[in-house]
C-alpha cells in the first residue's frame, strides 16, 4: 500500500464493493481505488451488489443513491445485515439534507456529493464520523441545472434518441428539443 493510504494495515488487501449504474464512473473509480491499495468489485445495480457481497464480503462499500431498480438506500441495510462492521458511503449527484440524514440513519458511515474523486471517497470510507457540515454542498446545484443533468443522463441512456428520451421523461418531443437547444445552466 502507498504511504498516502489511510487504510488499516492488514495481511490482505481490504475489499471495496463499488455499486453504481454509471459504467464510466465505476471503471475510473475502480482503477483509482485499486491504485490506492484496495481490491475492488464492481456491480451495476443494487441486486447485483448484494449478490457480489454475499459471494465475497467486502470491508467497504460505495453505493450510488439513485440507480435503476433499488436505490443505494435500499441496499445499505442489506449490506449491513451481512456485516455490521462494513463501512458504507452513499454517493450521489442529487444531494439533499433529507437523503443525507436518511443515509446516516440507515447506517452509512458517510455521504458524499458527486463529483467526488478517489481521495474524497477514501477519506469518507475511513473517517470515524460523517462531517455533517459537508453532507450537502454550500452551493448545491440549482433546480435548472439538476433538470439539465437529468435530461443529459436519460438522453445518454437512450443513445441520443430524442423520441425515446422524451417518452422516458414523460414530455413532448418538441419540448425536449427546445430544452436541449438551450445552453446548460452553470450551477
Amino acid at each position: 500500500m502507498s504511504d498516502e493510504s489511510n487504510l488499516p494495515e492488514g495481511e490482505e488487501q481490504p475489499h471495496l464493493l463499488l455499486v453504481d449504474d454509471d459504467a464510466t464512473f465505476t471503471r475510473v473509480m475502480a482503477r483509482a481505488m485499486t491504485s490506492r491499495g484496495l481490491r475492488v468489485s464492481v456491480a451495476n445495480s443494487a441486486e447485483e451488489g448484494l449478490a457480489v457481497a454475499k459471494a465475497d464480503l467486502p470491508d467497504y462499500a460505495v453505493l450510488d443513491l439513485k440507480m435503476e431498480g433499488d436505490s443505494g438506500l435500499v441496499l445499505l441495510p442489506q449490506l449491513l445485515a451481512l456485516d455490521a462492521e462494513m463501512r458504507v458511503v452513499i454517493l450521489t449527484g442529487y444531494s439533499s439534507i433529507a437523503t443525507a440524514v436518511e443515509a446516516i440513519k440507515r447506517g452509512a458511515a458517510n455521504y458524499l456529493c458527486k463529483p467526488a474523486d478517489a481521495d474524497d471517497v477514501l477519506t469518507a470510507l475511513v473517517s470515524e464520523h460523517a462531517d455533517l457540515d459537508s453532507l450537502v454542498p454550500e452551493n448545491p446545484m440549482s433546480v435548472d441545472r439538476l433538470q439539465w443533468e437529468h435530461i443529459q443522463r436519460v438522453l445518454a441512456e437512450h443513445d441520443g434518441n430524442i423520441s425515446a428520451t422524451a417518452r422516458a421523461l414523460g414530455m413532448h418531443r418538441r419540448t425536449l428539443q427546445r430544452k436541449l437547444q438551450k445552453r446548460p445552466v452553470r450551477r
